[in-house]
Formats: C-alpha cells, sequence, structure tokens
C-alpha cells in the first residue's frame, strides 16, 4: 500500500488518472498517478449500480440515472452506457437513450447484465444500441467492452469482434475491459471466476493478491475488490488502497 510521504509526493505529478468505483455507499472516486494511489472520497451518494463516461459521468443507481450528479428522471436503471448520449437499462427491460432533456425508448430486453458503448451484454447475446435494438450475435453475455476492438465475457468464452465474433479464449467470463484506439488492442483484462487474464498482445492469467470484482486497463491494470480494496499495477507489481466502500459491481478510469 501506498505510504502517507509517498501520496503527499504523489500530488501534483503528471499523468493523474481518476477511478470511479460504483458501490454500496456511492461513486467513488480516487486520484492515481502511475501504480500510486492517492486522495478519494464520495462524489455522489446512492446506491450505484453501473458507470460509464458519456461526455461526462453518467450513473444507474437504484434511484434513477444521474449525468454528472444531476437526476435525469429515467427511474431505477441496472446498467448504462452510450457513445454520444446515455443509454440506459431498467430493471423491468426498457431500453432508452438520454436525448437532450427526455429519455427516448428503443425497445426492451431480458436479462441485460451489462452495457459499454453501444453495446449491451444480455442473457439472449450482443445487443446493439442504435435506432432500435439490434442482435449482433453469442449468447450468454456477461459483460462486453467497446474501446479499441470490441470484447465480450460470455459463458462460452472470451470473444473479440472481427470478421464476427471470434473466441480468443475458452471458458466462462464474468467481466471485460480493453483500451484503445479504434481497431487496435495494446490492452486488456478479464476476469474468469477468481482468475485475472491480462492482454497486451496476448492473453496471459496474471495473479492477483484477492478475487476482483471489477477491472479497468489504460496506463495500468487496475482492479477492485466486492469490498472496495483498489489495486493498480503499472509494471512493478501490485499496490493497493482500501477505499472504506462495499458492494463494488463497476469501475472505470479517466
Amino acid at each position: 500500500m501506498s505510504s502517507i510521504e509517498e501520496k503527499r509526493v504523489y500530488a501534483g505529478k503528471t499523468g493523474e488518472r481518476s477511478v470511479y468505483l460504483a458501490s454500496d455507499l456511492g461513486v467513488v472516486r480516487a486520484s492515481v498517478s502511475g501504480d500510486m494511489i492517492g486522495e478519494f472520497g464520495i462524489e455522489h451518494r446512492c446506491r450505484a449500480r453501473d458507470l460509464a463516461w458519456v461526455d461526462g459521468l453518467a450513473v444507474a443507481t437504484a434511484e434513477d440515472v444521474l449525468l454528472d450528479g444531476d437526476p435525469t428522471g429515467f427511474g431505477p436503471a441496472l446498467v448504462v452506457g452510450g457513445v454520444e448520449e446515455p443509454v440506459a437499462v431498467s430493471p423491468e427491460g426498457r431500453v432508452a437513450r438520454f436525448e437532450g432533456s427526455e429519455w427516448t425508448d428503443l425497445g426492451s430486453l431480458d436479462d441485460v447484465r451489462a452495457a459499454d458503448g453501444d453495446l449491451l451484454a444480455t442473457g439472449g447475446g450482443i445487443y446493439r444500441a442504435s435506432g432500435g435494438l439490434d442482435h449482433v450475435g453469442l449468447a450468454d453475455a456477461n459483460d462486453v467492452s467497446t474501446p479499441g476492438i470490441p470484447l465480450a465475457a460470455t459463458a462460452a468464452g472470451l470473444y473479440r469482434l472481427g470478421n464476427g465474433w471470434m473466441r480468443d479464449l475458452d471458458g466462462g467470463f464474468d467481466r471485460v475491459a480493453g483500451d484503445g484506439p479504434p481497431g487496435e488492442l495494446p490492452s486488456g483484462a478479464a476476469l474468469a471466476g477468481e482468475s485475472l487474464y491480462v492482454y497486451d498482445g496476448e492473453w496471459r492469467e496474471r495473479e492477483t493478491p484477492e478475487p476482483l470484482a471489477a477491472v479497468a486497463v489504460g496506463e495500468a491494470v487496475y482492479g477492485a475488490t466486492g469490498d472496495g480494496t483498489l489495486y493498480v499495477d503499472a509494471g512493478d507489481g501490485w499496490r493497493s488502497g482500501a477505499l472504506g466502500v462495499s458492494g463494488v459491481r463497476a469501475m472505470l478510469v479517466r
């Protein structure tokens, strides 16, 4: 864990990133530079279920979808994604896009589990939320990632989108995150039960100090446990910080 002295030295360094976690206590924001974890605190108090960055921080909560902390009138939401405008899904399966100041319904889906960009991961596979809802392949999908090259975590394996969905790894996968410019995948991370896999040209299993509930990638590999311990590995091993929250469900890095 970073020492108090390290945190003081860290302040003001370049390359600072913000790590956001969705938890039972709300949205937690932690400042990270390299693998050094700095200040952290609650950005919004709510029961946060999911996060997305759509020209601002969009949060799916048990009461509403928040956009930069402001309620939008959607009602309770399970997941949130979107490209230029937030797309949210309700517990009943209503899918809608926030256009201007109002929500426009796109349709309904059963068993929606995750969202990223314009893709939704469901028990029936991957759907694209555009003018409507289009099934774009796979089945029993648990998570999806759109930066760089789209990735999907399913009960049958870990897939990437190329000439159709191509399987990278066999087995049941729960979470996936990728990063990179369009058409490239310099880094990725995926969770399969208690196992973490990282990608830097090829997928490799990576040891973790304890099981992770969420992962993200960028300048480092970021992970969080369900009880609020943040882990960061920038190439020299894991550093950690206890954030004092529980029920962590999702994370993103900006």
